[in-house]
């Protein structure tokens, strides 16, 4: 079959599902290996990028989907997106970072770290589809433990857990609290070295 034609069917499908679609599911209609298929996504993705498209391809993880461009929202949404948008305070976005941060881990766990009750916040992120129950764990009283979802991803621009900026490292002292003083010592010795 023809690039032209598998590009055509590729965009179709697509088009069509509205959702994520898995690259072997892309693989195995299309009945070409991974390799090539990666070959002509990766096309289609230049051929999307030029200004007089408005649509663009993205990755999710292993899977694919196409959606408007970002630098177009301020059209799109008055015309068809009348759902609230998530409103997420300030202890919701903290939740969410802990957990996109920490996969399968559990309430407990979430509240040991903020040092508050994670109840309402793990409600309302479980509402907006951001994160999702990753199931029981083998702690005493098998608690369930949480993961994000691809929503999360689509939401903040990763296509995968492992584009999650780096996290800064930090010391201890015999309390278990942070030393923040030899932080910022140690980033003002790093700020005088690169001059």
């Amino acid at each position: 079959m023809e690039i032209d034609k598998i590009k055509a069917i590729i965009e179709a499908i697509l088009f069509a599902s509205g959702k994520e679609v898995s690259k072997k599911e892309l693989s195995l209609n299309l009945e070409i290996n991974d390799d090539e298929l990666e070959k002509i996504i990766s096309s289609m993705q230049e051929d999307y990028k030029a200004k007089n498209r408005g649509i663009e391809l993205i990755k999710v993880d292993d899977k694919y989907q196409l959606c408007t461009k970002k630098d177009l929202y301020e059209y799109i949404y008055p015309v068809l997106d009348k759902r609230v948008k998530p409103n997420l305070s300030n202890a919701a976005l903290e939740t969410l970072a802990i957990i996109a941060y920490n996969p399968r881990i559990t309430r407990a766990e979430i509240e040991a770290i903020r040092g508050v009750s994670a109840d309402a916040c793990v409600y309302k992120l479980l509402e907006f589809g951001l994160i999702e129950e990753a199931g029981k764990t083998d702690l005493p009283g098998k608690p369930m433990a949480y993961k994000i979802t691809n929503e999360f991803l689509k939401m903040f621009g990763y296509s995968s857990l492992n584009d999650l900026p780096e996290l800064p490292k930090y010391k201890l002292d015999s309390n278990r609290q942070i030393v923040i003083d030899e932080l910022v010592e140690e980033n003002n010795n790093q700020g005088k070295e690169e001059k």
